[in-house]
């Protein structure tokens, strides 16, 4: 056998080796939002947000700013973090439930704003486990040979879906994007995923519309029944995490930081001791951020990150689950 030909058939697998974020400067506190929706005839407070959510604020997005502006930002500063250019990059996946336009995808308007083309661009649309699942086909194709260095984001702006009349969804979302880079390497980065789907609950967390002949037919609001999602998230989160652990062969013990899709601080934290994880390893920034969907995940990594409390060498449990209802984990070795 050849040298070359040993080389190429060296195990190939995906590292994150830069991560960035972005959130609109407006930041909406849960005072600020009570009044606004006090104007609506809408009852809430601060006392009864933080009680149920754990959320204390959130970001706007102005309304001249699309999930692809937040999305090219973050890009900016994980391709900054990597060390890379924007030309480099030969994939770019873009989570979002909140995409800039009915199509083209905002992947491909990020690679216009970015000032790059010819790479595959694609948005990839799993709500709040949008995230994971683009990382996990960022992974996939990396391994095949199908890309080297990817740009994966998770970008939204719920705020232009909620019904500000509904002060069960209104009080929870908010707007941001973040961004990793993930690149071919020979030592292992992104261990295991595990992706799961359930469509017998598409109608407990939806926006149950749709464009015809250029009307909104039904609702371009979001409907969520929340104790129907909290039931469901706890269980199936842990089933997640449990599965990627057995497939790279790892436990409990060995998970240095959890990183969960930001909804609920309730459901992190049950999460966390299913996992007999100390809140200590747990990375919650729903309190200042809101749900930010699929960028929540990305968010919360990049800030961990730049804090300093997450280091090079560290193992991450990414989880997150979502409308449709989805679901899923990944294990990192950042």
């Amino acid at each position: 056998m050849t040298s070359s030909s040993s080389a190429s058939n060296a195990p190939r697998f995906s590292r994150i080796t830069g991560t960035g974020s972005m959130l609109p400067p407006r930041r909406v506190t849960n005072a600020e939002l009570a009044a606004e929706l006090a104007g609506r005839g809408v009852e809430t407070s601060d006392d009864w947000i933080v009680a149920r959510t754990g959320i204390h604020a959130r970001h706007f997005a102005a309304p001249d700013v699309n999930s692809s502006d937040l999305a090219v930002q973050a890009a900016r500063h994980a391709l900054e973090a990597a060390g890379r250019h924007a030309d480099e990059i030969d994939l770019i996946i873009v989570a979002t439930s909140t995409p800039d336009m009915v199509f083209p995808s905002t992947a491909c308007i990020v690679q216009q704003k970015l000032g790059v083309q010819g790479c595959a661009a694609f948005d990839l649309q799993a709500v709040c486990s949008g995230f994971v699942y683009a990382l996990t086909v960022a992974d996939s194709m990396i391994r095949s040979g199908a890309a080297s260095k990817a740009l994966v984001i998770g970008a939204e702006v719920f705020s232009r879906i909620l019904d500000f009349n509904d002060r069960g969804t209104c009080v929870l979302f908010g707007d941001g994007a973040g961004a990793v880079v993930v690149e071919a390497s020979d030592q292992p980065g992104i261990l295991a995923s595990d992706l799961h789907a359930d469509g017998r609950h598409v109608d407990i967390l939806c926006v149950p519309g749709h464009v015809s002949g250029g009307q909104v037919q039904g609702s371009a609001l979001l409907k969520m029944d929340g104790q129907a999602v909290f039931k469901l998230a706890v269980g199936v989160l842990e089933a997640a995490a449990r599965a990627v652990l057995a497939k790279a062969g790892r436990q409990d013990a060995d998970i240095d930081w959890l990183i969960p899709h930001q909804a609920n601080i309730r459901i992190m934290e049950g999460t966390a001791r299913k996992l007999k994880l100390p809140l200590e390893k747990l990375i919650a920034t729903v309190g200042e951020h809101g749900n930010t969907s699929a960028a929540s995940i990305p968010l919360a990594l990049d800030h961990a990150i730049r804090s300093g409390r997450i280091q090079r060498g560290d193992t991450l449990m990414l989880e997150g689950v979502g409308g449709g209802f989805t679901w899923g984990a990944v294990l990192v070795d950042l």
